[in-house]
């Protein structure tokens, strides 16, 4: 059965998956994008383990946002489905999802470390430390342990979708970043900015500098980029 989404999508989640490791965002096939219409109450996803070299259009696999179903594609999707599944359900205002195991990102959540705001690189997009989970239970993991995985991204930002917004990304407790916006290709900005923000930081607290910048000074570089009073770019 062929699910018929919202013009463009399917190309928009192909070039967000193939851009990961063109920026150095993933080795070999770890990683994934997808992208949610939710008119059609459908999510597009990259397949399991398909390398990007060989990943095309028609590999990309189309599930049901209730219920998890794959709807169309003849692959089997990634296998951190549910998690993209319980984001899109949790936070209204995602429209993607990234996930990437990126070296400097993976090391603050191998440490269970929020990754610091320590200067104005990072508050241009996140309003606030991106959080760490705490770890999973025993029980999480036994049992629709990918669900459960995003079950604790959402419990760690309150389910407040305002947040979600504010700090578009989260640590997994010693597995890696998950990042989001308001489309599949925002979502891997995200990721991009997350890592970037991830490896400046570990620079940083290298040189032995740990006091914050500012408060008034973090605002205004995220108040300039997002809100009503944003200044930054063009039309």
């Amino acid at each position: 059965m062929t699910v018929h989404v919202r013009d463009g999508l399917r190309q928009e989640v192909l070039d967000a998956n193939l851009t990961i490791p063109k920026v150095g965002l993933a080795t070999l096939t770890w990683g994934n994008v997808s992208g949610v219409d939710r008119e059609a109450g459908v999510f597009v996803i990259k397949p399991s383990g398909v390398p990007y070299d060989d990943l095309a259009l028609e590999h990309l696999v189309t599930v049901r946002l209730s219920d998890g179903e794959v709807v169309d594609g003849d692959l089997r999707p990634s296998t951190d489905t549910e998690t993209h599944r319980c984001l899109y359900l949790a936070f209204p205002s995602i429209g993607g999802v990234t996930h990437t195991h990126s070296t400097h990102a993976v090391a603050f959540a191998q440490a269970r470390r929020d990754i610091p705001v320590l200067g104005t690189t990072h508050a241009d997009t996140f309003n606030g430390p991106i959080p760490v989970t705490p770890d999973l239970t025993a029980e999480q993991c036994a049992k629709d342990y990918e669900y459960n995985t995003g079950r604790i991204i959402v419990d760690l930002l309150e389910e407040d979708d305002q947040r979600a917004v504010e700090v578009p990304a989260a640590l997994v407790a010693n597995h890696g970043p998950f990042t989001w916006g308001s489309t599949a290709r925002k979502s891997l900005e995200h990721a991009i900015i997350c890592e970037a923000v991830a490896d400046i930081a570990l620079h940083t607290l290298s040189l032995g500098v740990t006091t914050p910048p500012p408060p008034h000074l973090l605002a205004r570089h995220y108040t300039r980029k997002h809100g009503p009073d944003a200044y930054y770019g063009n039309p």
